[in-house]
């Protein structure tokens, strides 16, 4: 899952940042115009939107996210703490609000709520299994055959991206955008290397390679 923060506070975003990539691949902006950038030029399963940005105002940057026909789920964090201001975010269409200062508990039970209002998560869909191999997002664990498996921060967030598009053909470009941050060389061959770190985990033939397209998982 990919989350993008637009933060100015350089140590905020940061700290959050740090938080997050425990189990997401996370992309930062400083400025409200390289975080409308970004949420153009990427896919994320949900912003985090600073509404104080020092060169624009956060619900002016969601209006924009959202007149482009942007869907993706906008979580407002802010110091703002008076009625009005949280009317007037949701209006522009912010799907969810937190007040600054907040503990990460709260930020990531928020997160989670928000994906699964937007269908990317559902109440059983934290622990996912296919052939034998089991993950469980929320305590960051793999099993094969009930036996736990030593997987990197990266190899659990590729094989979960991988897992909840069983059956799907994914390409390269999908896997660099989903798991890893724009900072990622795109013809690196760091994807080939996970995938097949992956395979030598499970087994050689549960993540299939279909040639010319990209990778998918069959049950």
């Amino acid at each position: 899952m990919k989350v993008l923060i637009i933060e100015d506070n350089k140590q905020l975003a940061a700290t959050i940042k740090d938080e997050l990539q425990k189990q997401y691949s996370v992309d930062v902006a400083h400025t409200g115009d390289k975080g409308e950038y970004l949420a153009f030029a990427n896919e994320y399963d949900i912003i985090l939107l600073d509404l104080n940005l020092s060169d624009i105002d956060g619900t002016q940057v969601c209006k924009k996210i959202r007149k482009n026909g942007n869907k993706v789920p906008i979580l407002a964090l802010t110091g703002r703490s008076e009625l009005q201001d949280k009317v007037q975010a949701l209006d522009m269409g912010v799907d969810d609000y937190l007040t600054k200062p907040f503990e990460f508990a709260e930020l990531f039970a928020r997160i989670r709520s928000l994906l699964r209002r937007g269908g990317y998560l559902n109440s059983s869909s934290s622990k996912l299994e296919v052939n034998g191999v089991s993950l469980d997002t929320s305590s960051q664990e793999a099993s094969l055959k009930g036996k736990l498996i030593n997987l990197r921060r990266k190899e659990f967030q590729l094989l979960e991206y991988l897992m909840r598009n069983q059956g799907r053909v994914v390409n390269r470009n999908q896997i660099l955008e989903h798991v890893w941050d724009t900072d990622v060389d795109p013809i690196t061959n760091t994807v080939d290397v996970h995938i097949n770190a992956l395979r030598r985990k499970t087994s050689p033939s549960f993540i299939k390679t279909v040639h010319g397209i990209g990778y998918m998982i069959k049950s």
